[in-house]
């Protein structure tokens, strides 16, 4: 499936963002598990959106430290993934993240990216930051893209 084809023929419809958020989840399942909702997707720019309920939180009365990681984790690999050249793959290497205060209420991670020239064989890192429905800064992760020729 072609992510970006598949998110500007999907967006524009009544319910297609929640669809393509869903779809996605199915391609990937673990993402699937903190029910993400794709908001904006560009190349180079993505922002992601996650409901806080109680499958996503832990003990503290907040939403759990990995959620948030996966939130970042799927934020920076879209806005990466939809500016990769034709010939071009990326595989997660590294993701490493700062909790500033305790997520609770509706989350929103954004990223911002340069887009890879080339396939070359070269790592990205990349920055996403979550922030909380008062516009606060929860948290900020650094994703490491290895990005690559496809085979």
């Amino acid at each position: 499936m072609n992510i970006y084809r598949q998110w500007r023929r999907l967006q524009t419809l009544p319910g297609g963002k929640w669809l393509f958020s869903k779809l996605l989840g199915r391609m990937a399942p673990y993402t699937g598990t903190i029910n993400a909702r794709i908001e904006v997707l560009e190349p180079c720019h993505a922002r992601v959106r996650m409901e806080d309920r109680r499958a996503v939180r832990n003990h503290l009365d907040s939403v759990h430290a990995i959620a948030l990681m996966n939130l970042a984790e799927v934020t920076s690999g879209l806005a990466l993934i939809v500016a990769l050249p034709d010939d071009a793959r990326s595989i997660l290497t590294g993701l490493s993240i700062e909790y500033l205060k305790k997520a609770r209420g509706t989350l929103t991670a954004e990223c911002r990216c340069a887009a890879p020239e080339t396939g070359e064989r070269r790592e990205h890192t990349i920055q996403a930051v979550i922030r909380d429905g008062a516009g606060d800064v929860v948290a900020r992760a650094a994703a490491r893209w290895m990005v690559g020729p496809r085979e």
